[in-house]
């Protein structure tokens, strides 16, 4: 049997007036994902409690079947096992954005411009990193390259007691009231300021200027927490396991649930990255011998923090398209048996550009399945239907119900 996650990040969203009151899901041409809800069953999930923040991290955690009640240290931890540091139990870790702020002449008068600066490109933001790791010489603290505008910062023996806000919780706004707050925010809030001092005329920035693209004028560090104890995902669940993702978030929970984490060329977590790769990944991960292939696709989520309506609906079409179709495809003519479940971890609306608590609309098809709904793939056919996970990390138990 051979069990396959499809998670469609922030897809999910509100009425759109610019869709005439529709959803980008109730837009889009997926004729894979309809079917998969139509033969299967479809029904809704709520993957973030009420006590925590509606984070990848949290939400991705409760589809993987690790309830973030127990399991959740923080967001940045979990991007330093992709990365490959070597966290002690006393670290704290931080997630450092590369941003654009307003030039605004206070730091504090600030306006948050672009949380990603410009999606940045990989090698530009590391040319970045590897200055600031040069020129930003702050005892206690380290600073390690990502991908795109996602970094890390370590502060050994450092403090949780700081009040952060999400870059993109933020967008369009002035920073004044969401600088770093508690005990150890001033230490934190410098190094914002002494990131911006040394990136504003970086020439990396001034040719980005040049070229009419966002400056990576200021490192936003958000997203504290500590070294995370994860179960395996083998001992867990007893599946051998495949984590596919652009971001460094879903390799580092790939890796410290033991799964293995492949690495797909062309991948850059927006719109642009390689669909086709992912499929092949994971048709190559399944014809390899892994039970479990989890599937990640974090470009609807970027459409829903950028604001952009069109290309959130584009980005549902291109996964049916390049990921789902292929990847069902495959399982129709392997001849074995298999279970898929298709769904968000959290909700990104286009209106508010940033993540919510709403339960999810997932469906869940099994080969062979006698009864389905009828229903096409939409987040009202998920409320109608009337079936309600209560806790995210249940509903894979429910995709696992043939073991």
């Amino acid at each position: 049997m051979k069990t396959i996650v499809i998670l469609c990040d922030g897809m999910a969203d509100y009425p759109v007036p610019e869709l005439g009151g529709k959803t980008p899901l109730e837009c889009a041409q997926k004729p894979y994902m309809d079917k998969i809800s139509a033969k299967g069953e479809i029904g809704l999930a709520k993957t973030v409690d009420d006590t925590l923040s509606p984070g990848s991290d949290v939400a991705n955690l409760s589809v993987l079947g690790y309830d973030p009640l127990r399991y959740y240290s923080g967001r940045s931890p979990l991007e330093a096992l992709s990365i490959g540091v070597d966290l002690q139990p006393t670290d704290v870790t931080f997630r450092a954005n590369l941003v654009t702020l307003s030039d605004d002449g206070d730091y504090s008068r600030k306006t948050m411009v672009d949380y990603s600066a410009g999606e940045i490109s990989t090698a530009e933001a590391v040319e970045l990193i590897t200055y600031l790791q040069k020129e930003l010489v702050i005892p206690g603290f380290s600073l390690y390259s990502g991908i795109s505008y996602r970094h890390l910062l370590v502060w050994d023996k450092g403090s949780l007691n700081v009040k952060l806000t999400p870059p993109h919780d933020i967008s369009k706004k002035t920073v004044t009231e969401y600088l770093p707050g508690g005990e150890a925010g001033n230490v934190i809030l410098d190094i914002m300021k002494q990131s911006h001092r040394l990136l504003q005329n970086h020439p990396v920035n001034q040719e980005r200027i040049r070229r009419g693209k966002n400056p990576a004028n200021s490192l936003w560090i958000w997203g504290e927490g500590t070294k995370p104890a994860l179960d395996s995902f083998a001992d867990k669940f007893g599946l051998s396991a495949c984590m596919i993702s652009a971001v460094d978030l879903l390799k580092g929970i790939g890796n410290g649930t033991g799964m293995q984490v492949a690495t797909v060329e062309g991948v850059t977590g927006n719109i642009d990255t390689n669909f086709e790769g992912k499929a092949a990944a994971a048709i190559s991960a399944l014809s390899s011998g892994s039970d479990f292939v989890y599937i990640h696709v974090e470009a609807p989520d970027e459409c829903g923090h950028q604001g952009q309506v069109d290309l959130k609906v584009k980005a549902i079409e291109l996964i049916d398209e390049k990921i789902v179709g292929p990847v069902m495809d495959y399982l129709e003519q392997s001849g074995e048996d298999y279970a898929v479940l298709l769904t968000p971890d959290h909700p990104t609306p286009l209106s508010l550009m940033t993540h919510v608590k709403n339960p999810v609309p997932f469906a869940i098809y099994k080969k062979g399945q006698s009864a389905g709904s009828g229903l096409s793939y939409t987040e009202e056919n998920a409320k109608q239907s009337g079936l309600y996970i209560e806790k995210g990390c249940q509903l894979i138990n429910r995709l696992l119900e043939h073991k």
